[in-house]
């Protein structure tokens, strides 16, 4: 059986691209986020394990990094990118911490949420500092998204906007 969108092609490329973890549980809530309060409803996705911590030197992972910035860079100059915005996640500092990021439980097994949610934190001011690897000139968003103790989903700003 085939299914045919009722939506046709579009040929005209966003130019925002969102980088976030790949975890499912804070899809619906990163889609309301970014389309009710940044009215952004096209974007390119890059979704992975960790989202922008995948970016980040920190861990052990570095050769990761290095190929995720690549990716990065392609994305933004083929795609003539103009903003980024970086989407990272876990809990509030009431929060579960169940929803701690697992790729960041997976590089700093011995963290706690609390400490994990400084590292995001650290990895997101290396980022802005340190830049991304690509040649244009695009604006960089960092936000996270935090669980509260109640299951609430709410969206902080990393660093000023100029959105």
């Amino acid at each position: 059986m085939t299914y045919v969108s009722r939506r046709p092609w579009n040929s005209e490329r966003p130019n925002i691209l969102v980088i976030a973890c790949s975890d499912g549980r804070l899809q619906e809530n990163l889609d309301d986020f970014l389309q009710n309060h940044l009215g952004i409803t096209r974007y390119d996705r890059l979704y992975t394990p960790g989202g922008p911590g995948a970016l980040a030197m920190s861990g052990v992972e570095f050769l990761r990094s290095e190929q995720f910035r690549r990716e990065c860079a392609f994305l933004v100059e083929a795609h003539q990118v103009e903003e980024v915005f970086l989407v990272f996640h876990g809990p509030a500092a009431d929060g579960p911490d169940e929803a701690t990021c697992a790729d960041y439980r997976r590089k700093f097994p011995r963290q706690s949420a609390r400490d994990i949610r400084g590292q995001q934190e650290q990895d997101a001011a290396e980022l802005l500092r340190r830049g991304f690897g690509w040649h244009k000139t695009a604006r960089v968003h960092v936000w996270r998204c935090e669980v509260t103790a109640e299951g609430g989903v709410q969206f902080v700003n990393l660093q000023p906007s100029t959105r």
